[in-house]
């Protein structure tokens, strides 16, 4: 239901875009974020944005350096990300809920992770 793409590898200081696209659903119905797992340690919200694109949030180590947006006539969103670092390696996820309860979550759908690598 949804799809997360885009993952690679990049130098540290490059950029990378995911993007999210919902299957079976209409994504402008749904407050979306990304989050992210790195090996040995829990999944950590990244960024998040409302219903129609006007509000976002950003996790403190990313802000400034990645960007989320939406287009809901796509039914997507992405998650620009610039001035890449080692430690933002990880699985990638993004997420999909109704009622937004906190950025933390509980989030009503989840994608299946792509991988983001930055060497150093």
């Amino acid at each position: 239901q949804l799809q997360a793409s885009g993952g690679g590898l990049v130098q540290a200081g490059g950029s990378l875009g995911l993007s999210c696209t919902a299957s079976g659903r209409t994504l402008s119905d749904y407050v979306v974020a990304w989050f992210r797992q790195a090996p040995g340690k829990e999944r950590e919200f990244v960024a998040g944005i409302y219903w129609s694109g006007t509000s976002t949030k950003y996790a403190d180590s990313v802000k400034g350096r990645f960007t989320i947006s939406r287009d809901n006539d796509k039914n997507a969103a992405y998650l620009q990300m610039n001035s890449l670092k080692p430690e933002d390696t990880a699985v990638y996820y993004c997420a999909a809920v109704v009622h937004l309860r906190s950025w933390g979550g509980p989030y009503d759908y989840w994608g299946q992770g792509t991988q983001v690598t930055v060497s150093s």
